[in-house]
């Protein structure tokens, strides 16, 4: 190899290095801090705001009052927006109210169903937080893996065979098995569209949406058949062992489990995984220049193979944490979407795994509350679907939040998402 050669390598792995390293110019730590959360913030502020305007204007009581007079109507809009966030607020975080009384009594019972709808919220996030790490994993990579939903699909398929076949085993021994499967059988799904993308171009987008309608139907056949449960008509699997179910923490009626501080743990090894050993700095470098990348030495093969691998067994591990920790069986259509969710929730954490836990806590929570606010206010449940569309909408375009709030923008250009173009290495 020539000197002009390793020249040439030595000056794209600088580049590679001021280019994930380089922040904005004369900011401290707190402001960079500050223009990381502001945007999110005021994005989540915003779609309350804007969500506030459209239960009032869907409310028959409120147009009712406007017959009346618009004073009447706004107090009857103020009204019905209070009760509904109420309702949303106290369903997924519970009453203040009833926990000070829950604790001040000292009933068990009665403080495990003051903080049930805390611990709801966060059992409702956990799917969201394996999925999400998995989508932001391949967009730090570069690659846009938006087959988290099918990979999600065959990790529940695995681990639901391993959790029901496997007779006899410690559960010290059957959950981490069950959880292995599941995780295998994400990665598998998630290596095919890895490899073409890697060996042929194949675009992931077109190769991960195939293998999602592959993996649904091929559950779907599997528990019509070679794994439905005997002497049922119903089309779903055999009940795992009390084995491999997760363990909740509490009694019933609250079904929190561990799988909610193994989606943190998860979250940490990927933070650790993606900027703190070279192997994530090499991920990283592919995904934010694969052309300087390659001049430096690394594998953009190795590099794309192995990420959408690894993204894949995040997303099965969502499926596997609702088999093993809720149902404790599999059938058709199980997963309420967590897949093609957790798209918006990665960039919605930015593609960091603080971020996106934070951003599955948000939306877990406003899932959870979503059922009380329907119960209590007469509130379609869409609202909240609704309200997160908005907060999506502010955070893709953060110039609105910007132009809205009068807030400076960054000195320094802002951090993107890189995908590599279609066909592109």
């Amino acid at each position: 190899m020539s000197d002009k050669e390793n020249n040439n390598k030595q000056d794209a792995g600088k580049v590679l290095i001021e280019e994930l390293t380089a922040g904005p110019e004369g900011d401290s730590f707190w402001e960079r801090a500050w223009n990381s959360v502001s945007i999110p913030l005021l994005a989540i502020f915003s779609g309350l705001v804007l969500g506030s305007i459209l239960i009032a204007v869907t409310s028959e009581s409120v147009w009712t009052a406007w017959a009346q007079s618009p004073w009447e109507a706004i107090k009857a809009a103020f009204m019905e927006v209070r009760i509904a966030y109420g309702a949303l607020f106290s369903g997924s975080l519970g009453s203040p109210r009833e926990i000070i009384s829950a604790i001040q009594e000292g009933d068990p019972d009665q403080i495990r169903r003051a903080f049930n709808p805390i611990l709801e919220s966060l059992t409702a996030s956990t799917p969201f937080i394996f999925a999400s790490l998995a989508v932001a994993l391949g967009f730090r990579s570069g690659l846009f893996n938006i087959g988290a939903e099918g990979q999600l699909f065959v990790g529940a398929i695995f681990s639901v065979f391993v959790g029901y076949s496997l007779v006899g085993l410690p559960a010290i021994i059957h959950i981490p098995l069950a959880l292995l499967a599941g995780a295998l059988g994400g990665a598998i799904w998630g290596f095919i569209p890895g490899w073409l993308k890697a060996k042929t171009g194949g675009h992931e987008v077109i190769n991960t949406i195939m293998m999602n309608y592959i993996a649904f139907r091929l559950s779907d056949w599997l528990l019509s058949g070679p794994m439905q449960r005997p002497e049922s008509f119903n089309p779903v699997s055999p009940t795992i062992m009390d084995s491999a179910k997760l363990p909740k923490l509490f009694g019933p009626p609250i079904r929190f489990h561990i799988g909610f501080f193994i989606a943190l743990g998860v979250a940490w090894l990927v933070w650790w995984l993606l900027f703190r050993t070279r192997w994530g700095f090499d991920l990283r470098s592919v995904g934010s220049n694969p052309h300087a990348a390659r001049y430096a030495g690394m594998s953009i093969v190795g590099s794309t193979v192995a990420a959408m691998s690894i993204s894949g067994a995040l997303a099965g591990l969502a499926g596997t944490n609702e088999v093993l920790g809720l149902n404790h069986f599999l059938a058709m259509a199980f997963s309420s979407g967590y897949g093609f969710d957790s798209i918006a929730l990665a960039l919605l954490g930015k593609s960091h795994p603080l971020g996106v836990v934070l951003a599955s806590l948000l939306f877990g929570t406003l899932r959870t509350g979503a059922l009380r606010m329907q119960v209590t206010a007469q509130i379609p449940i869409d609202i909240i679907t609704v309200i997160q569309a908005f907060i999506l909408v502010f955070i893709a375009a953060p110039a609105i939040i910007r132009t809205i709030f009068r807030i400076r923008g960054a000195e320094g250009p802002e951090e993107a998402i890189t995908i590599r173009g279609w066909g592109g290495e």
